[in-house]
């Protein structure tokens, strides 16, 4: 049964925001539920797509006369395809603190640089990813491990309304035809295609910009740009080695993940659960799954950063440390059913290669014995929101 419409986390800190400023911003990657959310929040603002080329053509020729076809709430959807109007939207917005506007953006350094030169001050600006696991425990209680990881979270395969096996080819297909168009000029999307796949073999490695450059056959300097442009359009995040207050020598390159594993198991060629129950990648990407869980955790506070992971030159690790408010909550993540006593070995230790107070650790894995009375709580992973 399709699902019409699913709660986001998000909501409840854009409505406030929306209080405070004139204009509300979001900006993710393509089909995370932007504009859905926006409308579901504010179903009496006016609706501009900056996708269709005629009204596009209206608001780059005419701007004023655009923003002003209603002094009503206003929502315009694809914003970074016009980014004059932000400068417009500033002076109407200084002028008058009553106008109101919704704007979303799917490439981030583009949306982002436009906003901070026009809009600085004036506008809350929010990161919608692809659904996390909160958002819809209620209605995919029957998906096993290896089906979760192999859907992903997008709302169009969370809600039904499409499947896996067509979603992510075709997102894959219209983002090379699309994103790194108009991001970067690629001469050859075969190459880039390669260095996308190549990427996702290295989920949860310390990313190595010379290594792949020798493996995709292009320059350091390429591969630097190319992974920007991943990031510019949330389909990467790479997570920073945690480094305050400590003497030891670190590890100071980050860990790369894919923002969906539904996307990352396309592009590595798992073509089914039953697959990815054998596959050698699904420890990857059921760390990748649980990490992404806590970034989202932190943007749907409208908060970014304060996650990050540990590695000392003596390979010392520790998966994922949690920095709220001056504490840390360390984390160990396990694919394995089965508990093991191994998987604390880390946790015991990390309060002697930190000097931030550690309040909080716990194993997440996918066995359902739980143990929250410990020291080192133990955690099925549908249950992690109950530690961060």
């Amino acid at each position: 049964m399709k699902i019409e419409y699913i709660n986001r986390d998000l909501e409840k800190i854009i409505v406030e925001a929306s209080e405070y400023y004139s204009v509300i911003s979001v900006t993710g990657p393509r089909q995370s539920g932007k504009s859905t959310l926006l409308k579901h929040l504010f179903p009496d603002y006016k609706e501009y797509s900056m996708k269709d080329v005629h009204i596009r053509d209206f608001a780059l020729n005419d701007p004023v006369a655009f923003l002003n076809q209603t002094t009503d709430g206003m929502f315009i959807d694809e914003i970074q395809k016009a980014p004059v109007l932000m400068e417009y939207i500033q002076g109407i917005v200084d002028r008058n603190p009553e106008r109101k506007f919704l704007l979303t953006g799917s490439s981030n350094f583009e949306m982002m640089r436009d906003l901070s030169e026009s809009l600085s001050g004036r506008s809350g600006v929010f990161e919608l990813m692809p659904m996390s696991l909160s958002e819809t425990n209620e209605f995919r209680t029957n998906l096993d491990l290896s089906n979760q990881l192999f859907e992903g979270l997008y709302p169009a395969v969370c809600s039904k309304k499409n499947k896996a096996g067509f979603f992510y080819p075709s997102y894959v297909k219209t983002y090379l035809e699309k994103d790194v168009r108009d991001l970067l000029n690629v001469q050859n999307q075969m190459q880039f295609m390669r260095f996308m796949k190549l990427c996702a073999t290295r989920i949860g490695s310390i990313f190595n910009a010379s290594e792949l450059s020798a493996e995709v056959g292009v320059d350091v300097k390429t591969i630097t740009r190319w992974l920007s442009v991943l990031q510019a359009s949330y389909l990467i995040t790479l997570l920073p080695p945690y480094y305050e207050n400590i003497s030891k020598r670190l590890i100071k390159s980050p860990k790369l993940y894919f923002n969906d594993t539904g996307l990352a198991c396309y592009l590595l060629d798992i073509e089914s659960a039953k697959q990815l129950d054998r596959d050698k990648m699904r420890g990857a990407l059921f760390e990748n799954m649980i990490v992404m869980e806590i970034i989202k955790h932190r943007y749907n506070q409208g908060k970014t950063g304060g996650v990050f992971f540990y590695r000392d030159s003596n390979q010392n690790e520790v998966d994922v440390l949690l920095k709220q408010e001056g504490e840390i909550t360390a984390l160990e993540i396990k694919s394995a059913m089965t508990y093991n006593s191994s998987f604390e070995k880390s946790l015991k230790q990390i309060p002697n290669w930190i000097n931030t107070p550690i309040t909080n650790r716990a194993v997440i894995y996918s066995g359902d014995f739980e143990n929250t009375s410990s020291d080192i709580k133990l955690l099925n992973y549908n249950h992690l929101g109950d530690i961060l």
